[in-house]
């Protein structure tokens, strides 16, 4: 028996500012993308508030041309029978700078035309409206969503792409990875916030009472978003969007899984119990008032938080950590933005990531335990540096069996989990195609089905090729996850 539903829905994701390019036509300002540089897994990326083209590369601002590409690009994914398509609107090419009082049609086109596209294909559209995206000026005049009027600014867009996608799009997720901004990488990607002193994403001068104020500012805002879609079109479905870092304790000391347990409810299931249940949970009150932030909240952000909660539950997922209280057994792993202890379980990717396809599975189990919503999987993927070579037919390849034996495991262990209960509905695999990295701001470190030609300088030819995963995703989706070999 088929362990997946038959209306599964099998697919790959991508981000705007990872793969459109375009970065400064058609209307489109800076965004807060468009400031970070080149980098690499031992040099971070530098934040750079003024531009400087001849000094720095800017990855975001040609990446790899969807933008110009995107017919392509949809064409493939439906060759590989993709249902579903997770992707981002720039919201700078809608309301470049905030300011505008009418939206820019160019924007409003060009993503009307994406979707026409993929409805040719019968590829159902995800659609992030916040994908680590806002435009520069905010941060600049307000730093970012430290400032409640951006709640009014997201509003304006949401209303402007809810009323010109509707018959279009029917889901969507409202801030993408919004957990992250309980750290302090947080406050550049997610919310915005740039502190004087702050020179790199990895060292970032941080406002910890800003940054959570940022965050409640985040909740209100995804909270009136979903109120004022349902109005628009009642039969908008709107999801959470976590990045789920699975932990465990580093061994059975009781001490060891008090903190695992701490960790875990702040850092994975705090933003979720408030898009899901419409309030801040008990325990965080205790976290707040240990670390002396204190929060400006209005007695209608209660009810806003409470009349706008999700209608499912989406996550990404790309590796575990161990986490341990003894100070002398610490043999730290960094991946993901995200460090722990090292698992002596598992294996460990060129990145320093934890492959753990079974901590797939546990952690679809906790998710639906806790909020039995339908699940979609909105990013799961390996990034490696993949090697062109001749296909036999006059192209090239890539041989890319490592990504292929990542994908191959987890989605064994979806499949487990639907057989164990859990109401899992979607996957969209990171990422459809090759696109910039961005935590290391690299070409090398690739992710997709699709190479595409350009290195790390956003130089090359930009010439899509289908990688050896290409045609075994297609068959995977064929026997809708039957076979996996």
């Amino acid at each position: 028996m088929n362990k997946f539903p038959k209306n599964f829905y099998w697919g790959a994701a991508v981000a705007a500012n990872q793969c459109e390019g375009a970065w400064n036509i058609n209307g489109k300002s800076p965004s807060i993308a468009d400031c970070l540089t080149m980098g690499s897994v031992s040099s971070p990326r530098r934040i750079t508030l003024d531009l400087d083209e001849d000094k720095y590369i800017y990855p975001s601002h040609g990446a790899v041309d969807f933008y110009h590409h995107y017919k392509e690009d949809i064409a493939l994914c439906a060759e590989m029978g993709f249902k579903m398509f997770r992707m981002s609107i720039n919201c700078t090419r809608i309301y470049p700078t905030g300011d505008e009082s009418k939206p820019n049609e160019s924007g409003l086109k060009f993503y009307e035309d994406v979707f026409r596209e993929l409805k040719k294909y019968n590829i159902e559209p995800l659609v992030t409206i916040c994908h680590n995206d806002m435009p520069l000026e905010f941060v600049k005049s307000c730093n970012g969503f430290k400032d409640r009027k951006l709640i009014d600014y997201y509003l304006k867009f949401s209303e402007a792409i809810f009323k010109r996608y509707r018959g279009l799009v029917k889901y969507w997720l409202t801030f993408n990875e919004i957990n992250c901004t309980m750290r302090v990488s947080g406050n550049w990607h997610h919310v915005g916030i740039w502190n004087p002193g702050t020179t790199t994403i990895r060292n970032q001068i941080d406002d910890q009472n800003a940054r959570y104020q940022a965050l409640h500012h985040l909740f209100v805002a995804s909270a009136k978003i979903i109120k004022l879609g349902k109005s628009i079109d009642p039969s908008y479905q709107f999801g959470s969007m976590i990045s789920y870092g699975t932990i465990y304790p580093l061994t059975c000391n009781p001490e060891n899984v008090l903190l695992c347990q701490e960790q875990d409810l702040i850092m994975n299931r705090f933003c979720g119990d408030v898009m899901v249940f419409g309030e801040y949970p008990y325990y965080i009150k205790h976290y707040f008032e240990k670390n002396n932030v204190k929060l400006e909240m209005t007695e209608q952000d209660y009810s806003d938080l409470k009349e706008g909660t999700v209608d499912f539950y989406t996550f990404s997922y790309y590796n575990s950590n161990c986490v341990t209280v003894d100070e002398e057994n610490k043999e730290l792993v960094s991946g993901n933005n995200a460090s722990g202890i090292i698992n002596p379980y598992i294996k460990y990717s060129d990145w320093g990531w934890g492959i753990d396809p079974v901590g797939l599975r546990y952690t679809l189990n906790l998710v639906y335990d806790r909020y039995k919503l339908p699940i979609i999987i909105t990013e799961n993927g390996l990034g490696a540096v993949d090697q062109l070579v001749p296909d036999g037919n006059g192209s090239f390849t890539v041989e890319d069996d490592y990504r292929i034996d990542y994908l191959q495991k987890h989605i064994e262990q979806m499949g487990l989990a639907i057989e164990d209960g859990v109401d899992l509905i979607g996957y969209t695999a990171w990422s459809a195609m090759d696109i910039v990295s961005l935590c290391s701001g690299e070409f090398k470190k690739r992710y997709g089905f699709i190479y595409v030609s350009s290195d790390d300088q956003g130089e090359g030819s930009l010439i899509r090729y289908k990688k050896k995963s290409f045609y075994w995703y297609k068959k995977v989706i064929e026997s809708n996850g039957a076979d996996l070999a």
